[in-house]
């Protein structure tokens, strides 16, 4: 995996750029050297986080100083990161354990956009939410907001742009389509994607030791509720 490129991301991080693409064979790449790099334990690492196509490794710079040796921190740490990124294997198969099921209700007061984005689509809205809930996602990267996880997997067919304004406030829980993804509003947050459900399930809270349902390399499904099973989980 020579063509890894390192380089140096302020005075105490790496950044890991593995190509320039949204793609899930690269994005599963990025995974699994990211797993390689937890799994070295290197002295003085902060955090290892994946992106679409980059790996970011914030670490003490102190933890690689050397006085006896010539290369700097920055250099020494920057080798080994390199050594064991070489010598990751190409991933086969499906990353991550059993996918997560999360429910949604799918249109109406929860999904307000689902039948401009059936309109877009030139599909029966009952044939988006069908083709919503048909596909495998996986996690490829969190961002934007604590524990919102962009997912790859969607079908081409919902693909659909932004809003040119987002709206202000768009509600925890709501599942939206933004250009070729999709994923899960994990609070109220400001947001221009396509909100086209809302699950009751609290994908966020700090207060849990792993405050995060869905990380990096998580296989996720859609399952299709009506309002009373929402009323009914959301209780």
């Amino acid at each position: 995996m020579n063509d890894v490129r390192v380089e140096a991301l302020g005075d105490c991080a790496l950044l890991l750029s593995f190509g320039e693409r949204i793609d899930p064979v690269l994005n599963a790449l990025v995974l699994t050297a990211a797993a390689a790099l937890r799994a070295a334990n290197l002295p003085g690492v902060r955090d290892i986080a994946p992106a679409y196509a980059s790996i970011c490794v914030q670490y003490d710079p102190c933890a690689w100083v050397d006085t006896t040796a010539t290369p700097s921190a920055h250099a020494r740490i920057a080798s080994r990161i390199s050594a064991i990124v070489d010598n990751v294997p190409i991933p086969s198969g499906t990353l991550g354990a059993a996918a997560i099921d999360i429910p949604v209700c799918y249109g109406g007061e929860c999904g307000p956009d689902l039948d401009a984005l059936a309109l877009h689509a030139k599909l029966p809205a009952a044939e988006v939410i069908e083709r919503h809930c048909a596909a495998e996602y996986r996690v490829a990267m969190l961002g934007f907001a604590p524990g919102f996880a962009y997912l790859l997997g969607l079908d081409s067919a919902l693909h659909a742009p932004r809003h040119a304004v987002p709206r202000v406030r768009v509600p925890a829980g709501s599942v939206a389509i933004g250009g070729a993804q999709t994923g899960v509003y994990p609070r109220e947050l400001p947001g221009g994607w396509r909100i086209i459900g809302r699950t009751p399930l609290v994908l966020f809270d700090a207060s849990r030791d792993s405050p995060a349902v869905l990380v990096p390399g998580q296989r996720v499904r859609f399952r299709a509720i009506d309002a009373d099973e929402f009323a009914g989980l959301a209780g």
